[in-house]
């Protein structure tokens, strides 16, 4: 067989990594499990031409471990990797040769690398100079990052390094993207793409461009929708709030609404949530919840009414705040149904964080709070358990004087 005969070794660093040898898996795939097999071919297909030296190798092969003869137990894991390439079918060559301290993935098998081409394409979108070819080799750069560099391998700092790296290089090409489809006012493919940075990167903010382009679209709706849903993940998730540029773009939403003309009593339907059958407090989100909350500064200033606001954490049986887990995510769907069982219609709820939930109690008095506090407790607590709710109380006052 001529080495312009044989078939590439392909391998995938982004995302779930993998490396395969005529449609067969070798290493990797969606439940692969972590050996030094793996470990070698990672560091040493990623490397290519540049090589691994043998200090380098020996690092990622047995993480400091103190060997008595490590170089021998080196020589021992790639002998047994060159019996496993073997096995595979692979052509009978030194797939790892040695020169001067360095490793290298031998010439005689080529290698189809994701990154490899990830990197490619970013080059070539970055040389055009016409519009619709550089926005052409920029999306399909794109579409090319499937996920995070050996995502788990984040603990390895080779692997972060290059994490790093390429997660940079996909955000910038993002965001070059999106201009240039502004440009070119593509608002469907600037939506898709939005979608797609959301699925691979979360938490970076990317729904901006999708409701960016939904409104663009005239889509204002589903442009708000994914707000309140976006919102909503990222206080699940992270107990994150809104960013001001996520903020901001709710407001141009508002701004940029226009309904059809209605009848008043249909527009009352609408805004109104009897036709919902909610029941018990107003679970809403946060930016929501931030405007009821001014508005009820406003009410104050001329009303005079008793509105208090409470924070309801979830505590460990030491007292401490929880941060983490699936015993937290559970709980915290708990709380929130036992306070809104525990308030009354009037009052607003909204989930602030992980473990955490802020209630407006309206026209109330302190005294109150504390039965509120009481009733939520009788149906949280279950059987033995040792978790709690830890309050804190403040009364609200119109900042207005």
């Amino acid at each position: 067989m001529n080495q312009t005969d044989i078939p590439a070794l392909k391998v995938r660093m982004l995302g779930r990594f993998s490396v395969s040898w005529n449609d067969e898996m070798i290493a990797g795939g969606s439940n692969y499990s972590e050996s030094q097999f793996v470990y070698l071919m990672q560091i040493l297909l990623h490397a290519g031409r540049k090589g691994v030296s043998r200090t380098a190798l020996e690092e990622v092969l047995f993480e400091g471990r103190e060997i008595s003869n490590i170089r021998h137990a080196t020589q021992s894991v790639i002998y047994n990797a060159k019996k496993r390439l073997r096995q595979a079918g692979l052509p009978d060559v030194n797939y790892i040769e040695q020169r001067s301290g360095v490793f290298y993935w031998t010439d005689q098998i080529p290698v189809e690398e994701d990154t490899a081409a990830f990197e490619e394409l970013c080059a070539q979108a970055e040389a055009a100079d016409v519009l619709e070819e550089k926005l052409r080799l920029c999306l399909e750069a794109c579409y090319r990052y499937t996920g995070e560099f050996l995502s788990n391998q984040a603990g390895v700092l080779w692997v972060a390094q290059e994490a790093k790296r390429y997660r940079a290089m996909f955000c910038g090409l993002v965001e070059e993207t999106v201009g240039l489809l502004r440009i070119l006012q593509d608002f469907g493919a600037m939506e898709s793409l939005g979608r797609y940075a959301s699925k691979i990167e979360p938490l970076c903010n990317w729904e901006l461009i999708t409701m960016e382009a939904l409104a663009a679209m005239g889509r204002y709706e589903d442009a708000i929708k994914l707000y309140e849903e976006t919102v909503s993940y990222y206080m699940r998730e992270q107990g994150l709030r809104p960013s001001r540029k996520m903020m901001d773009m709710l407001s141009e939403l508002g701004d940029q609404m226009q309904h059809t003309h209605e009848v008043l009593d249909e527009i009352q339907d609408h805004l109104s949530g009897r036709a919902q059958g909610i029941k018990g407090g107003y679970l809403c989100s946060y930016p929501v919840f931030q405007g009821i909350y001014r508005m009820v500064e406003r009410m104050i200033e001329r009303g005079g009414q008793s509105i208090y606001l409470m924070l309801c954490t979830i505590v460990d049986g030491k007292g401490n705040p929880m941060r983490e887990g699936a015993m937290l995510d559970e709980l915290s769907e708990r709380l929130g149904e036992a306070i809104q069982e525990s308030v009354r219609h009037s009052d607003a709820i909204t989930r602030y964080g992980k473990g955490q939930y802020l209630v407006l109690l309206i026209n109330t008095t302190l005294e109150n709070c504390t039965v509120v506090q009481k009733r939520i407790n009788y149906k949280f607590m279950i059987r033995r358990q040792r978790s709690g709710v830890q309050y804190y109380v403040n009364s609200v006052i119109s900042p207005y004087g």
